[in-house]
Order: structure tokens, then C-alpha cells, then sequence
């Protein structure tokens, strides 16, 4: 495929998620279906109702867009079906976690232990048809050494492929923040990706940026949509499967860079919680919401919505152009 060829699988996934993304919100306005925000944050307040699941349209899109390009182009590899096949079974996770939350109004969702298990068995699976490529068992530590682990890879893949699909979950909880922190992410990855020549992967990627670039039409602030499980679950698993099939897992730490942050935030609070009797390191997690709450006293100067976005969409921005130096 010519670069200018590549536009095609963008064009097709923007234009299905642009052209479809209406219908699914006046439906959920028509029924009612809405998310709950938090009470913590009273700006949320506004947003009490706003239709959600929005990531099953580009989901939807990404895959229609992803098969007739693989086929028009011969691009349907091994590589690019287990792609597909993570982006629909995390986004599945996410659909009935959702579903449960929405339609059958529990509050809870899908257990967290029957969406691990779910997590897992993707990654199994993903692990088998890449061990089957005969891809390499080994963990690229910083473009510099290769780690050989073997049979081993198998358990990186599967932390791999749930730390990530959840730290991704963890993030979208802003208008448009993981909208266009997953764009970035997956712009990085295909400049990696047409350097490695790996063009199906390619098609992948930029699939994904046309149906995120539709979608955050809709999702930005005021959002009319949120993406809800089903997007972000799906986001973060392939975006580690993307960086495990590069042989650039390392650059997912830098790519991901706020991501892990968010994460990282939550794992922190909720040890410090623990070991202190109920004393807090931020005034919410994830970190997003300390910014908007005004740090951990509440008198400090309250980030908008749209600051916080800005900031960590810059600070993942310059993470990955770092990735990309290092790696290219």
C-alpha cells in the first residue's frame, strides 16, 4: 500500500462513526439512558444523564473499516485478526459491563473478577497466534537489550494487555481526555509501524485514530456522548497488543506515559489510605479530578475540564515524540 492509500481505512471508520454517532444519541436521549456522575465533583453535576457507550459506534466503525481495507489491500493478517479480535472481545467486557450499568440499572456491572477473566483469556489467546507467527519471546528493554523470557512472555502479554486496558479505563473521565490521548498514542504507533514496514498493523492504527477523530466531535466538552467500558477496555488492549507485535513494549511506559500516571495515582491513594487510618495523597483519583478539586485542601487554584485536558494531552504529546526519538 502507497502512504496516500491509508487514508482510506481513516476516511472509512471517521465517516461511520460522524454518520452514526447521532442516531445512537437520540436513541439514548429517547430512552433515557444515561451515566451517573460522581457527587465528589460538583462540576460534574451538569453531565447527570449524558447518553453513554458511545465507543461501540467506533468500534463498530474500526472494525468495518479494518476489514474491507484488509481485504481490499490483502492486509488481513494473522496480526491484524488477533488486533480485531482483542478490540471486540475487551470491547465486549466493556459492552456488558456497560449494558448491566445502563439497561438493567446495577450500578456495579460486570464483576471485576469475571472482567479479569475475560482480560486473561484474550491474552492467552493473544499470546498463542503470536507464539504461532513465531514473533520473538523476548521483552525489548529501552531499544537497548533483549530480555529472553520465553514461555514466560505469555504472563507479560496477559499484564501486559489487562494493566493497560484498565489503566486506559481509569483515564476516560474527562470530555474528550482519552479521545485524544488514545489519537496521540496511536500516532506514535504507526510512526512506528511504517518504520518497521509493518503495514497491516498500520491499517490497524489508523483505523482506530478515524474512528476516535469522528467520535471526539461528539465527546468533547460539553460532551454529547461518553465513550463508557466498552471503548476504553478495548483502547488500552490493543494498544499494549499493538506495542507487543511492534517488539516495542517498553515505549507503551512513555506513549502511555499518562496512563500509568492515573494508575498509578489510584494504586498510591488507595495504599496510603490503608496504612494511614483514612488519610489521603490527592483529593481524588484518579489524578484528573485532584486537579479539578483543587489540589488535596480543595483551596488551591481548580483546574476546568478543558485545562486539565489540554495539560495532559501536551504532557502524553511530549512523552511520545520522546518514545519516538529514542526509538527511531
Amino acid at each position: 500500500m502507497q502512504l496516500t492509500q491509508y487514508i482510506i481505512p481513516l476516511v472509512i471508520s471517521f465517516a461511520i462513526t460522524v454518520c452514526a454517532m447521532p442516531l445512537f444519541i437520540s436513541y439514548f436521549k429517547q430512552k433515557k439512558y444515561g451515566q451517573q456522575t460522581l457527587e465528589e465533583v460538583k462540576q460534574h453535576e451538569a453531565k447527570a444523564g449524558t447518553p453513554t457507550m458511545g465507543g461501540f459506534v467506533f468500534l463498530i466503525a474500526i472494525v468495518i473499516s479494518v476489514v474491507i481495507t484488509g481485504l481490499w489491500f490483502n492486509e488481513l493478517t494473522p496480526q491484524v485478526l488477533i488486533l480485531l479480535f482483542i478490540l471486540v472481545l475487551y470491547g465486549l467486557l466493556g459492552f456488558l459491563d456497560d449494558f448491566i450499568k445502563i439497561f438493567l440499572k446495577r450500578n456495579m456491572g460486570l464483576t471485576s473478577w469475571q472482567k479479569l477473566v475475560g482480560q486473561i483469556i484474550g491474552g492467552i489467546i493473544f499470546f498463542l497466534v503470536y507464539q504461532s507467527e513465531g514473533l520473538p519471546d523476548t521483552i525489548n528493554i529501552f531499544g537497548i537489550w533483549e530480555l529472553p523470557i520465553g514461555l514466560f512472555y505469555g504472563v507479560f502479554i496477559v499484564i501486559w494487555l489487562v494493566g493497560f486496558s484498565n489503566a486506559v479505563n481509569l483515564t476516560d473521565g474527562l470530555d474528550g481526555l482519552v479521545s485524544i490521548l488514545a489519537t496521540i498514542s496511536f500516532i506514535a504507533y504507526g510512526i512506528i509501524a511504517w518504520k518497521q514496514q509493518q503495514y497491516d498493523v498500520l491499517v490497524m492504527i489508523v483505523a482506530t485514530i478515524g474512528g476516535l477523530l469522528g467520535f471526539f466531535g461528539y465527546n468533547h466538552k460539553p460532551a454529547k456522548i461518553f465513550m463508557g467500558d466498552v471503548g476504553s477496555l478495548a483502547l488500552g488492549g490493543i494498544l499494549a497488543a499493538i506495542s507487543s507485535l511492534l517488539h516495542q513494549e517498553w515505549t507503551l511506559l512513555l506513549i502511555g506515559f499518562v496512563y500509568v500516571i492515573e494508575t498509578l495515582s489510584v494504586m498510591l491513594q488507595v495504599t496510603y489510605f490503608k496504612l494511614t487510618g483514612g488519610k489521603r495523597i490527592f483529593a481524588m483519583t484518579p489524578i484528573h479530578h485532584h486537579f479539578e478539586l483543587g489540589g488535596i485542601t480543595g483551596k488551591g487554584k481548580r483546574w476546568s475540564e478543558w485545562k486539565v485536558d489540554i495539560v495532559f494531552w501536551i504532557v502524553g504529546a511530549i512523552a511520545s515524540i520522546i518514545a519516538l526519538i529514542i526509538v527511531l
